[in-house]
């Protein structure tokens, strides 16, 4: 089937998503920094099972096609994005659905999960943290300067924003997360874990040079019943790097 790509009004802003599938359960994708459908799950709206789910990509405000506005990055910028979130999928007029987060978006399904549980029925994140520590500012202040990324993964994101944009929006992401660091125990959302009642699903690349692994450990440890998947290889991509294994491990979850 078809990807259909549309835009609807929510709260204020006109948000992008993609669609695709066919399937009685519908599913969320939401993407990390700067990401939207289209850069971060390729492979996922691609072959992900249409007949089992009905799978949306969203582009939270600011980025992405959900522009205008320009993303700002405000204390509570996981929250709107966890409201955005479940408010788009109820305009949907999808009346329960999965939550799958990578990084900034499985920080902002964690709350979504907490904040919404009669609406969310399965949640899977993968390189996502519920607080900021010194380490952590220390590696986000590594990809500040967005000239020093790689090609690879500058490339669609310059090709999408252009570049003052992009390295603009950067920047600010990096001073709005590692104000969390000012918090006590650097908390961004961890009083919300034990209220995350859905069947929750922790992956963690053990390469992931950006969330070290404890980040996964502690979500696991305070998700009451959730399982943690440790992939050897596995780094912050590994969705796109090892689509076929991710696919066919979130599809055996969530089935």
């Amino acid at each position: 089937t078809s990807i259909t790509s549309a835009k609807i009004q929510v709260n204020g802003v006109h948000l992008h998503y993609q669609q695709t599938g066919e399937g009685s359960h519908a599913v969320l994708l939401l993407p990390g920094m700067l990401g939207c459908g289209q850069t971060d799950f390729g492979p996922q709206l691609k072959s992900m099972n249409k007949q089992l789910f009905t799978i949306v990509a969203w582009d939270p405000r600011g980025y992405g096609k959900s522009i205008p506005p320009s993303r700002d990055f405000p204390p509570d910028f996981f929250e709107r994005d966890a409201k955005d979130a479940v408010d788009l999928m109820q305009a949907l007029k999808f009346k329960k659905f999965s939550l799958l987060g990578w990084s900034d978006g499985g920080i902002t399904a964690l709350i979504a999960a907490a904040r919404y549980p009669n609406l969310i029925h399965k949640l899977v994140v993968w390189g996502a943290n519920a607080s900021v520590t010194q380490e952590d500012v220390r590696i986000y202040n590594g990809i500040r300067d967005v000239s020093k990324w790689s090609e690879k993964v500058k490339k669609p994101l310059e090709e999408m924003y252009g570049h003052d944009y992009f390295a603009k929006t950067c920047e600010a992401w990096v001073d709005g997360i590692s104000r969390f660091a000012e918090n006590s125990n650097g908390n961004i959302c961890q009083q919300l874990l034990p209220d995350i009642k859905c069947p929750t699903f922790i992956i963690h690349g053990e390469k992931d040079p950006l969330v070290p692994q404890p980040h996964a450990e502690y979500i696991h440890k305070h998700i009451k019943g959730s399982r943690l998947l440790l992939m050897p290889e596995g780094k912050h991509n590994l969705h796109l790097r090892f689509a076929e294994d991710f696919n066919r491990q979130v599809e055996d979850f969530l089935r």
